[in-house]
């Protein structure tokens, strides 16, 4: 079990990459490399003027504190994509407020309006933050597809005090990998005496790796002690999410959602739940403070009792971002795979239609409807 601390910096940004100069050491992260360690590099753009016929950017320097930032005339400038950034950035603050025009100092000095040139500068500062959160989800992410993030709707970053993991975090006490010591013995699954027979359950997919079971029945993977190999048809969950999806900022007041980038079949694996490991009795204590806020994310591991609830309110994955639909296009099934414990499935996210690249993917958060797949013998 690997258990990681998250601590907070006590230093600011501009501070660590100072000292970082000083020592003359580069950090990829802080956005110090050896192309701008003794050099300049565009960062971004913040303001723009107009001197004596001569149009000039504010430009904030990569790895520099604000206080280094200069006037560079346009022509001296070869960042054509900032530049696109920041025309795109003023329209469309210009184009919200419907005015905004650009004012005569006394000076003769054609320039922004102040507010406007605060706009470029906030959205410039909430990219770079974006960006630094997507690269960070890929590379914690354990599976094939991509994860981007995407806010064309207003100033929100990345959320604060959001953890990234992959599969449960236990509470103490609490063992989610527990009762496992055989596997089948297929060479070919699906075959007899395979692990979902063993449990006396059917196989869950067909050989195109598309679900054939109801929901409200459980999902039996093979595990790390079966003897098949990993192209068994019988291991979809645990291969993590195959597709490539987008979180993005809802223009409708509901925050975050995630999107899909590809096409996805019915009936199709898209993504795992997770998040922490918690009793019944700390899930109630969470409920209430979540209440008083207005938001939860606590999901009650209910299948065979209610003793535990998985909270991924502060550590998740992209399912956090997931939002709650009456007419979803995604459902949720149990899934046991290293731990046959009734009380702690794995909880899986599968389509249950085919979902348009560009669609939000939601998933009803009351679980009450178990019709959405047509009824009959498992195909």
């Amino acid at each position: 079990l690997i258990v990681a601390w998250y601590v907070p910096c006590l230093a600011s940004l501009e501070t660590i990459q100072e000292l970082c100069r000083k020592e003359n050491l580069t950090c990829k992260s802080l956005g110090i490399t050896n192309r701008n360690l003794k050099s300049y590099e565009v960062e971004y753009l913040c303001d723009y003027k107009v001197e004596e016929g001569t149009e000039y950017f504010l430009v904030k320097w990569k790895g520099w504190p604000e206080s280094s930032n200069t006037w560079v005339a346009l022509k001296n400038l070869k960042c054509p994509l900032l530049l696109q950034y920041f025309h795109s950035d003023k329209n469309e603050y210009l184009s919200q407020l419907k005015r905004g025009k650009a004012v005569i100092l006394k000076n003769h000095m054609k320039a922004l309006n102040p507010v406007v040139a605060q706009y470029i500068v906030k959205k410039a500062k909430q990219r770079i933050a974006l960006q630094r959160w997507k690269e960070e989800l890929n590379r914690k992410k354990n599976h094939k597809g991509m994860i981007l993030v995407e806010n064309t709707v207003d100033l929100e970053g990345p959320p604060l005090d959001f953890y990234y993991i992959n599969e449960y975090k236990p509470a103490p006490g609490i063992n989610v990998m527990n009762g496992i010591t055989t596997g089948c013995e297929c060479s070919d699954c699906p075959a007899e005496k395979c692990c979902p027979e063993e449990a006396g359950f059917f196989l869950a997919y067909n050989k195109q790796k598309q679900l054939k079971i109801q929901p409200g029945l459980p999902i039996y993977e093979c595990n790390s002690y079966c003897r098949c190999g990993p192209e068994c048809p019988n291991r979809i969950v645990q291969k993590g999410t195959p597709y490539s999806l987008c979180i993005f900022r809802t223009n409708n007041g509901r925050g975050w959602g995630v999107k899909t980038l590809q096409k996805i079949k019915t009936k199709r694996f898209v993504m795992e739940y997770v998040g922490e490991v918690i009793t019944s009795e700390e899930a109630e204590r969470r409920g209430q403070l979540y209440d008083n806020q207005g938001n939860t994310y606590l999901f009650d591991l209910d299948y065979d009792s209610d003793e535990y609830t998985v909270d991924a309110a502060q550590y998740g994955n992209v399912s956090h971002f997931v939002n709650h639909s009456c007419d979803p296009n995604l459902q949720v099934f149990n899934v046991f795979i290293d731990n046959l414990d009734l009380r702690l499935p794995r909880i899986a996210l599968f389509s249950t239609r085919t979902i348009k690249a560009g669609e939000e993917l939601t998933f009803d958060y009351q679980m009450k409807d178990f019709k959405l797949f047509e009824q009959g013998p498992p195909p």
